[in-house]
């Protein structure tokens, strides 16, 4: 075994919450105190969010997970200095098998990391790491060798579409504003990441700023674009502590700000704090809420790339979006789009949650299926529970129920489900869920959120609140049934934002899909997951 000449140790949110900033200051200290040469370093997600806090070894990548203080003399005794596995803290497989090697484990089979090749693997708090990593190299062959024209050309060839939800071509929205006149254009970086259960963006504005920044100078360059902004929700203080960190880092280096390493573009970033409201995830809302306004959607046209912030072309992109162009840059646009489908090119990072062995942050290639993500890297489900569905797309989405779960994970394919990728939040449902009280969660959110701009939105989602409050109170009817689904799609088809258009996801595929279920809570008066206690017997 190779001594380890660092220890790399997750200070992510997740792994933060259980210790991390203890574990990484008490090697720290207990390495200073050995007298070993061996670097201590912060690190980003790894993915493995279930087991933090998580440390591994560099070289050998071995893997120690739910490190406790008390673990720390054994890491610096036994592997250190000894060269010993400390096998009580190893990752035990479905079979109990005890796995060292990091991106040996099951979990990492089926994953092909881009987005994520450094999360986990530099200390994103140094901008030195990043750029040991290749990073700002595809910046700076683009500032010396490629014209505006060529970028756009690049990122329509890649096949990337925006990993916010909509999956719009990014190359398109890029050629949009770069044909708008003005001297005036911006750059928005969309972090707003609103949908229970999703840390996508957050894990990657944690963890690899960085390819954040070199996407958003990448993407103004290309439109003509002189500023740009991070729209990131205030309940992400250590994403915004580190992008803080990042654009200090960028301008001291010459990286942002004028005269970009002599190319004669100039370019400057700052931080946008938002409130949480959910609705800012929408563009538009987004726009007027970074302008100090109150979060509500317009009517559109005029597009952001043709009017946006402060009245001139802008582009919104999503955070993983952005973090892809780097990439394309180095790699080359065909390179990118020989992975993934047809019609989705490259991979996708998704959080894993709910009724699963294996949660956290994971990046697969397009087309890989919803199965293989549930078993293959999830682990499927706790020992003696069967898997009933996924919601996919958060609030905004739908549940694919278990038989169907063989679909390929690309836009078109889970449109056809009726429902969506979203943004990347993979909510896996068991036996112990029940379908109509988890359209009742998503209803209820959607309402919450709403800006009450619109009046369908604003009446019709309560009021499907009220109908699925009385079927899981015991009280519901057939005629509550037939309502439920008229609103629904009133409320999809007469909302502004998407907000309303896609609110009632949840309701339209868990009728579609576990009818079953509201007739047994309306016609039996009985909850089959025993979850709502007013059906119980």
């Amino acid at each position: 075994m190779d001594r380890p000449t660092q220890l790399l140790v997750c200070t992510s949110t997740a792994c933060i919450s259980s210790g991390g900033v203890e574990i990484y200051n008490a090697l720290r200290k207990e390495v200073k105190e050995q007298g070993l040469e061996v670097d201590v370093v912060r690190t980003g997600c790894f993915g493995f969010c279930g087991l933090g806090p998580v440390v591994v070894t560099h070289p050998g990548a071995v893997l120690y997970c739910r490190v406790r203080p008390g673990h720390v003399t054994d890491i610096v005794e036994k592997h250190l200095k000894n060269r010993e596995i400390v096998e009580e803290l190893l990752y035990e497989d479905a079979e109990g098998v005890r796995r060292s090697i990091l991106y040996d484990m099951p979990f990492f089979e089926k994953q092909r990391r881009i987005v994520l090749e450094n999360s986990g693997l530099i200390d994103p708090e140094d901008i030195n790491e990043y750029i040991a990593r290749d990073g700002y190299f595809a910046l700076a062959d683009v500032l010396a060798r490629w014209t505006p024209e060529q970028v756009v050309d690049a990122v329509i060839k890649s096949g990337l579409r925006g990993r916010g939800g909509a999956g719009f071509p990014t190359g398109r929205k890029w050629a949009f504003a770069a044909a708008e006149p003005g001297p005036q254009k911006y750059i928005v970086c969309n972090g707003d990441e609103g949908d229970p259960g999703a840390f996508m963006d957050r894990s990657l504005l944690e963890g690899n700023p960085h390819a954040v920044l070199e996407g958003m100078l990448i993407a103004g360059y290309a439109i003509g674009a002189g500023e740009g902004y991070v729209y990131v929700r205030a309940e992400y203080p250590l994403a915004v502590k580190r992008l803080e960190i990042a654009i200090r880092q960028a301008k001291r280096l010459g990286l942002l700000g004028n005269d970009i390493l002599g190319s004669g573009f100039s370019f400057d970033i700052d931080i946008a704090l938002g409130a949480g409201a959910f609705v800012c995830g929408e563009e538009t809302a987004l726009l007027r809420s970074a302008m100090g306004f109150r979060g509500e959607p317009r009517v559109r046209p005029p597009f952001p790339a043709q009017k946006g912030l402060f009245d001139r072309p802008t582009i919104i992109n999503n955070v993983e979006t952005l973090a892809n162009v780097p990439t394309i840059i180095r790699h080359g646009p065909e390179w990118y789009a020989a992975i993934g489908t047809e019609k989705s090119k490259g991979t996708k990072i998704f959080s894993l949650a709910g009724q699963i062995k294996n949660t956290g942050l994971i990046e697969v290639p397009m087309g890989l299926s919803l199965r293989s993500i549930i078993y293959d890297i999830g682990g499927g489900p706790p020992p003696g529970r069967r898997i009933k569905a996924v919601q996919t797309g958060g609030p905004s989405g739908g549940a694919v129920p278990e038989k169907l779960l063989d679909v390929p994970i690309d836009y078109e394919s889970l449109k056809d489900l009726g429902t969506i990728m979203g943004s990347g939040g993979l909510i896996v449902l068991d036996n112990t869920d029940c379908m109509v009280d988890i359209a009742k969660f998503y209803m209820k959110f959607a309402a919450d959120e709403s800006c009450g701009r619109c009046t369908p939105c604003r009446v019709g989602i309560v009021r499907m609140v009220e109908i699925l409050e009385k079927i899981t109170g015991g009280e519901g009817t057939m005629d509550d049934l037939r309502e439920l689904e008229e609103l629904a799609y009133d409320v999809k088809d007469a909302s502004l934002c998407g907000l309303g258009q896609t609110a009632a996801n949840p309701v339209l595929s868990t009728m579609k899909y576990f009818y079953d279920e509201y007739l047994a809570h309306v016609c039996d008066r009985r909850c089959p997951a025993g979850v709502c206690t007013k059906l119980l017997h």
